[in-house]
Formats: structure tokens, C-alpha cells, sequence
């Protein structure tokens, strides 16, 4: 069984471990820096991204998390993580972790009141996963590696690049977890991968 982490700083930490563990993988709730090196994988949560920012400097979880995605162990993150693993940010001079090749822009739907529910096409995922946006960011621009997986009017709003899966909502808010089970799938491929 997978064990896959939930970066615990900040946000809907929960709703992730609750979606992790129905749908076949050992969750845990990362509070601890000397946890990663347990993990096969890693779940960076929405939440408000310049806090998360803030406690990842504070614990001094940064040059752990960027070594953690040097290992090839895969990374999921949804909203704030998306932005996280943005290599830029258009209103910062750099990145946090880097990790996937996209420009990112923060809050681009718009405040939280004007959040919504919707239906997305996935790429081989499914047509109709459901999607929530609070505060979301949109992605861009993306390089050359960047594999889009959905969009939405438009925009893109999840990729993947490697090990590098990230979306700008929050699909662990709804009863959908085929998006988690796509990431326990991407785990348990580099831990078979890993066993060879």
C-alpha cells in the first residue's frame, strides 16, 4: 500500500487524508520535516498561498519539500499547492518549489464570493469531474514538457509534468476522488517502478 503524505501547514488537509485513505492508500499528515523521507508520495493542499509560503519558511520545509520532487516521488497539489509548484508566479520575482514548468497567476477567477462548482473534461481521466474554485489561480503559460490536462473558458486549469500533477481547484471539496485515484495510481507506479 502507498504511503502518501499531506503537507500539513495550512488549508484542507483533511478533505485529502479522507479521500487518500477511501481510496486505498495509507494518509498521513505531514507536521514533520524528517516524515518525507517515509513517503512515497506528497499531497501540497489548497489553502492561502503566501501562509503556506510563510509556515513552509518558518519550519524550514522548503529545501526539504524541493528534494523531496528531485527523488521522482510524485507530487499533487490543488490551489495555494498549484501555485506552490509553479516555477513562476507573475506577482513574485521567483517560485517557491519549482517544480512544474508553468507561469501562474494567483486569485485569476476572482474573489471568494464569485467561487463556483463545475463539471471538467480531464484528460484520461473523465468528461465530468467536479471541480471547485475559491480564490483560484489559472495557469498561464506552460513549457514545453507540460502535458494540459483540463481547461476551463478557456484556461487551463490542471497539468502534469513527470511526477508533477497539479490543478487550480479543489477537488477534494466534492464527492469526487477520481482525480486522488489518479495520483495513487501515479504513486503506485513509481514504487513498482522503484521495486524493479
Amino acid at each position: 500500500m502507498a504511503t502518501i503524505g499531506v503537507l500539513a501547514l495550512q488549508g484542507a488537509v483533511g478533505e485529502h487524508l479522507r479521500f487518500l485513505e477511501e481510496n486505498g492508500a495509507n494518509a498521513v499528515e505531514i507536521k514533520r520535516i524528517e516524515q518525507l523521507e517515509e513517503m512515497d508520495g506528497l499531497v501540497i493542499p489548497g489553502g492561502e498561498s503566501t501562509a503556506m509560503r510563510r509556515l513552509i519558511d518558518k519550519y524550514d520545509f522548503l529545501e526539504p519539500l524541493r528534494t523531496f520532487g528531485k527523488t521522482g516521488k510524485p507530487v499533487f497539489g490543488t490551489c495555494a499547492g498549484l501555485i506552490l509548484m509553479a516555477k513562476t508566479v507573475t506577482d513574485r520575482e521567483e517560485g517557491h518549489l519549482g517544480f512544474i514548468d508553468m507561469v501562474v497567476e494567483r486569485n485569476a477567477f476572482g474573489r471568494q464570493r464569485e467561487s463556483f462548482e463545475v463539471n471538467l473534461n480531464v484528460k484520461g481521466i473523465a468528461s465530468d469531474v467536479n471541480a471547485v474554485f475559491i480564490r483560484a489561480p489559472l495557469v498561464k503559460e506552460v513549457g514545453a514538457e507540460v502535458d494540459v490536462l483540463s481547461e476551463y473558458d478557456g484556461e487551463i486549469v490542471a497539468v502534469k509534468q513527470g511526477p508533477f500533477l497539479a490543478c487550480s481547484f479543489h477537488p477534494e471539496l466534492t464527492d469526487d476522488s477520481r482525480l486522488h485515484q489518479a495520483f495513487i495510481h501515479m504513486v503506485d507506479e513509481y514504487r513498482f517502478m522503484k521495486a524493479e
